[in-house]
């Protein structure tokens, strides 16, 4: 399926994916590399601390580095890794629990996620850097407390329901995003309006983003998306930070106050937002 996709997409688009790959494989040097892995690292940690902000946190701070499409198929293994290491925090009941009460969300997320990953290879830079920097924007303005924003109840309630209809049209438009993007906002947005104890949320969005990357990693195979061997290994050996930070955030998690915490993502994701989008408009 995968293939057949990516034979229906324009033979240039591909062409300058590849091209990325491969001028990325001859650049690399040590620098580069080191400051990919701490941005990883970072944000391993902060995804341990949090319960979430890998896929986003870490593809926005790696997109100012290299171009934003490298940087989604560069964290596919990572982000795979992290929620690995995370879904641990589901017991066995919780596990058959939350996959009997999620699986309309998750399953279309999954087929949506694959349409998303086709699309990565007819989005060119800046556009797609303008997006990503809107995506985490709205976030933090729906996730904000200091301003009232007028309706933010009322579009909660309608369409954060739990209905399979409602979970499987999310499910979709979220998979998408996320396979395009590595954005997960809309999936964590989603889960939060369920009102889970931290430490289940915690584990339902790496079940979530499991499941998903899981299938991304072969989709990307699939779509020759690791067309170049440097990006592949690079994706891997990033898998090694990534649950190094992860496994450090989670020691760290009691010592930080939710509101703390979520006051410090908050401004991180505002500056990196606001540096995404100056990129993406021509800015800087």
């Amino acid at each position: 399926m995968a293939h057949t996709m990516l034979c229906l997409l324009p033979a240039q688009p591909r062409q300058v994916i590849y091209a990325r790959a491969r001028h990325l494989g001859m650049s690399l040097s040590a620098p580069l590399i080191a400051a990919i892995a701490g941005a990883v690292l970072f944000s391993g940690a902060l995804n341990g601390v949090v319960g979430f902000g890998f896929a986003l946190v870490g593809t926005m701070v790696v997109a100012t580095i290299v171009s934003p499409a490298t940087a989604v198929v560069l964290l596919i293994i990572p982000i795979f890794a992290v929620n690995l290491s995370l879904v641990g925090e589901l017991d066995s009941s919780s596990l058959r629990n939350c996959t009997r009460r999620f699986w309309p969300y998750i399953g279309t997320a999954l087929v949506g996620t694959v349409f998303g990953m086709a699309a990565l290879n007819v989005i060119p830079d800046k556009p797609l850097r303008l997006g990503l920097g809107v995506i985490t924007l709205l976030f933090v303005v729906t996730r904000q407390s200091v301003v009232s924003i007028p309706g933010r109840q009322t579009g909660a309630n309608t369409c954060f329901v739990e209905a399979p209809i409602q979970m499987a049209g999310l499910g979709v438009v979220s998979g998408v995003l996320f396979g395009a993007t590595n954005v997960g906002v809309q999936m964590v947005a989603y889960l939060k309006s369920c009102d889970l104890d931290h430490s289940v949320f915690v584990g339902v969005v790496a079940l979530t983003f499991l499941g998903i990357n899981g299938s991304r990693v072969i989709v990307a195979a699939g779509l020759d998306l690791y067309s170049s061997g440097t990006i592949a290994l690079l994706s891997v050996v990033l898998a090694v930070p990534a649950i190094v930070g992860a496994m450090a955030g989670k020691r760290l998690r009691p010592m930080f106050s939710e509101h703390r915490m979520r006051q410090l993502v908050l401004l991180l994701l505002s500056v990196i937002g606001g540096r995404l989008l100056l990129a993406g408009s021509g800015m800087v």
